[in-house]
Protein backbone atom coordinates (compact mmCIF):
# COMPACT_ATOMS: atom_id res chain seq x y z
CA UNK A 1 0.00 0.00 0.00
CA UNK A 2 1.28 3.47 -0.90
CA UNK A 3 1.65 5.83 2.06
CA UNK A 4 0.96 9.59 1.94
CA UNK A 5 4.68 10.41 1.72
CA UNK A 6 5.35 8.11 -1.24
CA UNK A 7 6.71 5.22 0.80
CA UNK A 8 5.24 1.73 0.60
CA UNK A 9 3.84 -0.35 3.43
CA UNK A 10 4.48 -4.03 2.76
CA UNK A 11 3.70 -6.70 5.35
CA UNK A 12 3.65 -4.05 8.09
CA UNK A 13 7.07 -2.61 7.13
CA UNK A 14 7.65 0.90 5.77
CA UNK A 15 9.71 0.77 2.57
CA UNK A 16 11.49 3.83 1.18
CA UNK A 17 12.21 3.58 -2.53
CA UNK A 18 15.93 3.31 -3.21
CA UNK A 19 17.86 6.25 -4.65
CA UNK A 20 15.11 8.85 -4.49
CA UNK A 21 13.59 11.48 -2.27
CA UNK A 22 9.94 12.42 -2.71
CA UNK A 23 9.59 16.17 -2.06
CA UNK A 24 6.45 17.57 -0.50
CA UNK A 25 4.20 18.60 -3.38
CA UNK A 26 1.22 19.57 -1.31
CA UNK A 27 -1.81 17.42 -0.95
CA UNK A 28 -4.33 16.61 -3.63
CA UNK A 29 -7.53 14.70 -3.09
CA UNK A 30 -9.04 11.81 -5.00
CA UNK A 31 -12.76 12.41 -4.92
CA UNK A 32 -13.61 9.34 -7.01
CA UNK A 33 -13.00 7.04 -4.03
CA UNK A 34 -14.88 6.75 -0.77
CA UNK A 35 -13.73 7.86 1.66
CA UNK A 36 -12.00 10.69 -0.20
CA UNK A 37 -8.20 10.21 0.01
CA UNK A 38 -5.81 13.15 0.16
CA UNK A 39 -2.09 12.48 -0.42
CA UNK A 40 0.95 13.91 -2.16
CA UNK A 41 1.00 13.98 -5.95
CA UNK A 42 3.85 11.48 -5.98
CA UNK A 43 1.79 9.09 -3.87
CA UNK A 44 -1.13 9.47 -6.29
CA UNK A 45 1.13 8.68 -9.24
CA UNK A 46 2.58 5.64 -7.49
CA UNK A 47 -0.81 4.42 -6.33
CA UNK A 48 -2.17 4.77 -9.89
CA UNK A 49 0.78 2.81 -11.29
CA UNK A 50 0.63 -0.02 -8.76
CA UNK A 51 -3.11 -0.42 -8.31
CA UNK A 52 -3.62 -3.83 -6.72
CA UNK A 53 -0.74 -5.52 -8.53
CA UNK A 54 2.20 -7.34 -6.95
CA UNK A 55 5.33 -5.30 -6.09
CA UNK A 56 8.69 -7.04 -5.68
CA UNK A 57 11.35 -5.33 -3.55
CA UNK A 58 15.05 -6.01 -3.01
CA UNK A 59 16.27 -4.63 0.32
CA UNK A 60 19.29 -2.34 0.13
CA UNK A 61 19.46 -1.10 3.74
CA UNK A 62 17.65 -0.85 7.06
CA UNK A 63 17.19 2.59 8.62
CA UNK A 64 17.65 3.25 12.37
CA UNK A 65 13.84 3.44 12.71
CA UNK A 66 13.69 -0.13 11.27
CA UNK A 67 12.11 1.03 8.02
CA UNK A 68 13.67 -0.41 4.88
CA UNK A 69 15.31 1.09 1.82
CA UNK A 70 14.61 -1.10 -1.19
CA UNK A 71 14.65 -1.15 -4.95
CA UNK A 72 11.10 -2.07 -5.87
CA UNK A 73 9.64 -3.28 -9.14
CA UNK A 74 6.20 -3.65 -10.64
CA UNK A 75 6.69 -6.49 -13.08
CA UNK A 76 10.05 -5.36 -14.52
CA UNK A 77 9.63 -1.58 -14.07
CA UNK A 78 11.72 0.12 -11.38
CA UNK A 79 9.32 2.25 -9.30
CA UNK A 80 12.04 4.77 -8.37
CA UNK A 81 12.73 5.30 -12.07
CA UNK A 82 8.99 5.63 -12.71
CA UNK A 83 8.71 8.53 -10.26
CA UNK A 84 11.93 10.16 -11.48
CA UNK A 85 10.85 10.05 -15.13
CA UNK A 86 7.60 11.79 -14.27
CA UNK A 87 9.27 14.40 -12.09
CA UNK A 88 7.69 13.30 -8.80
CA UNK A 89 11.01 12.42 -7.14
CA UNK A 90 14.56 13.72 -6.84
CA UNK A 91 17.63 11.48 -7.10
CA UNK A 92 19.55 11.25 -3.83
CA UNK A 93 23.32 11.73 -3.54
CA UNK A 94 24.94 8.45 -4.49
CA UNK A 95 21.96 7.33 -6.59
CA UNK A 96 22.75 5.42 -9.79
CA UNK A 97 23.81 7.60 -12.73
CA UNK A 98 20.62 6.64 -14.61
CA UNK A 99 18.52 8.13 -11.81
CA UNK A 100 20.43 11.42 -11.99
CA UNK A 101 19.91 11.51 -15.76
CA UNK A 102 16.16 10.79 -15.41
CA UNK A 103 15.83 13.63 -12.90
CA UNK A 104 17.63 16.06 -15.24
CA UNK A 105 15.40 15.10 -18.17
CA UNK A 106 12.23 15.53 -16.10
CA UNK A 107 13.52 18.88 -14.84
CA UNK A 108 14.34 20.12 -18.36
CA UNK A 109 10.86 19.11 -19.58
CA UNK A 110 9.07 20.71 -16.62
CA UNK A 111 7.51 17.44 -15.43
CA UNK A 112 6.08 16.88 -11.96
CA UNK A 113 7.63 19.01 -9.24
CA UNK A 114 9.62 20.89 -11.88
CA UNK A 115 6.41 22.14 -13.49
CA UNK A 116 4.41 23.09 -10.40
CA UNK A 117 3.94 26.86 -10.47
CA UNK A 118 5.34 28.72 -7.49
CA UNK A 119 3.46 31.71 -6.08
CA UNK A 120 3.97 35.15 -7.58
CA UNK A 121 6.89 37.14 -6.10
Amino acid sequence: MVQDDGTLKIKGKIVHLYGIYVPDTGRTCRTNVRPVRCTSRAAHALEFKIGSRFVRCERKATNPDRSLVAQCYLEEQDLSAYLLERGWAVATPGAPFEYLAMEKIARSRGFGVWGIPIGEP
